[in-house]
């Protein structure tokens, strides 16, 4: 009797402590799942909170059915290269649009006449998310008679919508884009990218070369070189060592190059537009009797 006790409570603790590890294995893998899900969730670059990361509202406006947001990196536009980021909020439901085919045209107001300056087309930052981005190469500033004003035209499930507004684009503190006429007789728009925080090192350097075809048309050139000299005036106006000109990588692209910075402080980076042939358009060489070319870029840090 008593070995039949004890062989029915072992078999009972055996239950007991199976039961328990069952339990216990079942609980192990519900954790493992929930934090792979939450792990899943925290990388989830398509999740639209995290579309705003590092990015400024500039301004919004209206039409009947939307409100289009205006982003960049500091919630301000300016004179010469601005990386915008746009997104459009349907007013009836309140949610971000994410099907929408857009298209956007600036446009300067003068006086006398009116005009555009470059500008990209509106490309999806992610294709989940609600961020449209391209650029825009304002030419001038804005000033008390004279303004820009935005155009975006977009299609939402086959239906055309436009909305317009008045923009702010004061000019830039420093020197960052340059409009002249070649020796072609071309006109031509040279405009400053990169680096936005420059260091004491060898930089990577973007830039960017248009034409004017007409006041409405500001086409890439293509296969051109943006030759560079960097000088700091109060130094002697010394130059730096390793610097490369700026070229295509590809036809369309923007120009790369690299800039050499060897102390903080003002410096004035020297220009020439070279055109597919080698022969200098706009620009002098820096020497001893020619201190700067007419066409630089400002840059302090």
């Amino acid at each position: 009797m008593n070995n039949f006790i004890q062989a029915a409570s072992l078999h009972l603790l055996f239950k007991l402590q199976m039961k328990t590890s069952l339990n216990y294995f079942v609980a192990v893998i519900a954790m493992v799942f929930t934090f792979a899900s939450c792990s899943s969730d925290d990388n989830n670059t398509t999740n639209p909170t995290n579309e705003l990361d590092g990015l400024v509202k500039i301004q919004q406006f209206d039409n009947d059915s939307h409100t289009i947001e205006l982003y960049s990196k500091n919630g301000l536009l300016q004179q010469g290269y601005n990386d915008i980021n746009i997104r459009i909020k349907d007013k009836q439901s309140a949610a971000y649009v994410k099907n929408a085919t857009i298209t956007w045209k600036p446009l300067m107001h003068m006086t006398m006449m009116t005009h555009a300056c470059p500008y990209s087309a509106l490309t999806k930052t992610n294709a989940a998310g609600t961020l449209y981005n391209g650029f825009i190469v304002f030419t001038m500033p804005q000033n008390t008679t004279e303004y820009w004003d935005l155009e975006i035209n977009y299609i939402i499930d086959g239906v055309n919508y436009t909305a317009i507004s008045q923009i702010d684009v004061p000019a830039s503190a420093k020197r960052t884009l340059n409009t002249f006429t070649g020796t072609d007789g071309t006109k031509y728009v040279v405009a400053y990218i990169e680096p936005t925080a420059p260091k004491v090192a060898v930089n990577d350097l973007k830039v960017g070369v248009w034409k004017m075809e007409n006041m409405m048309n500001f086409p890439m050139v293509n296969g051109y070189t943006v030759k560079i000299d960097p000088r700091m005036p109060s130094m002697g106006n010394h130059t730096s060592p390793n610097n490369v000109n700026a070229v295509q990588a590809n036809p369309g692209e923007l120009y790369t190059g690299k800039l050499s910075l060897t102390m903080t402080g003002y410096w004035k980076i020297n220009l020439q537009l070279a055109n597919t042939s080698g022969e200098i358009l706009k620009g002098e060489t820096v020497t001893d009797a020619v201190e700067a070319s007419s066409i630089f870029f400002e840059i302090e840090f």
